[in-house]
C-alpha cells in the first residue's frame, strides 16, 4: 500500500493538496484513502480534500493543487500577480494578500478561504474580462501558478479600486509599468466592460508618458458617456469624465 502512496507523491510537486475525486482517478480509491489516513500517510484538510502528513502546504501550492486535479481556472491577480512578476509597490504589513479570481461558475469552496494559510484570501469574481485573455502560466517554487500579466492585473486593480486600493498608489504602479504590450492592452481595453477600469487606464498610462500608450488606438475603445466620481473634493478630467483624487492629478 505505502508503494503507491509514494508513486502518487513523487509526481506531485512539494507541499501539494490531493483531492479525493483525483485520488481515486489515479488509482487511491475511498477507502484506501481513509486507511492511508489512519496509518498516518494522509491528513484531512476539508472534506475530500488532504495533505501529506507534517506537511505545509501555502496558498499557492493549494491554488495550483486546486487547479491542475480539479481542472480549474482560479488565477492569481492584482498587486498578487503584480508581486509575483517583480512589480512591488505595497509592502502588506503581517501577512501579505493574495488577491485570487475566479468566474461566477467556479466560486472558490469555503475551505479555501477559511482555512489558516501563510496569505490572507481576498477572493472576487468578476465578468469584466472576456475569457482568460491576459492571463499566463508562473513557476513559482515548483508550482505552476495562473496569474494575470502585468496588463490586465494593473487593471483587476483598478476594478478593486479605490475601496481595496488608493489610486495614487496604483499610479506608483502605473509609473513602472514600462514594458507593457501595446497590442495586449488594445485587445484588453476593448474586450473590458467596465468603464471606470478604461478612463482610469488610459488617464494613468498617458500621465505616466509610457512609449506604448502612443501605439493604442482610442478610437476602438468604447469609454462610454456621464461622468464619473473618484472623488469628492477632486479634480476634474475633461478629456476623460472623471473626477480624481488631487493628489493624482497633482502628482509630477
Amino acid at each position: 500500500m505505502a508503494t503507491k502512496i509514494k508513486q502518487i507523491l513523487s509526481s506531485t510537486p512539494q507541499n501539494s493538496l490531493y483531492f479525493s475525486s483525483w485520488l481515486a482517478d489515479n488509482g487511491i480509491d475511498r477507502k484506501e484513502q481513509s486507511l492511508y489516513v489512519r496509518s498516518g500517510w494522509l491528513e484531512r484538510v476539508a472534506h475530500g480534500v488532504y495533505k501529506l502528513e507534517g506537511s505545509t502546504p501555502t496558498l499557492y501550492a493549494a491554488v495550483d493543487s486546486y487547479n491542475t486535479q480539479l481542472k480549474r481556472s482560479c488565477h492569481i491577480g492584482a498587486t498578487s500577480a503584480l508581486d509575483l512578476r517583480g512589480y512591488s509597490h505595497f509592502v502588506a504589513l503581517g501577512k501579505p494578500m493574495a488577491y485570487l479570481f475566479t468566474s461566477r461558475e467556479q466560486r472558490l469552496p469555503s475551505w479555501m478561504t477559511e482555512l489558516e494559510w501563510d496569505m490572507t484570501v481576498k477572493s472576487f469574481t468578476t465578468s469584466i474580462f472576456a475569457g482568460e485573455q491576459g492571463l499566463e502560466t508562473l513557476d513559482y517554487q515548483g508550482h505552476q501558478l495562473l496569474i494575470s500579466g502585468p496588463e490586465i492585473a494593473f487593471m483587476e486593480c483598478l476594478h478593486l479600486a479605490p475601496y481595496h486600493f488608493a489610486l495614487l498608489d496604483l499610479y506608483y504602479v502605473m509609473e513602472m509599468l514600462t514594458t507593457l504590450r501595446p497590442k495586449l492592452v488594445q485587445k484588453l481595453l476593448e474586450g473590458c466592460s467596465s468603464v471606470k477600469v478604461k478612463r482610469l487606464f488610459l488617464y494613468m498610462a498617458q500621465k505616466a508618458g509610457h512609449q506604448w500608450f502612443k501605439a493604442l488606438d482610442l478610437s476602438k475603445i468604447d469609454l462610454g458617456t456621464g461622468k464619473h466620481l473618484f472623488a469628492e473634493s477632486g479634480r476634474y478630467i475633461s478629456e476623460y469624465l472623471i473626477t480624481i483624487p488631487a493628489e493624482l492629478a497633482d502628482y509630477e
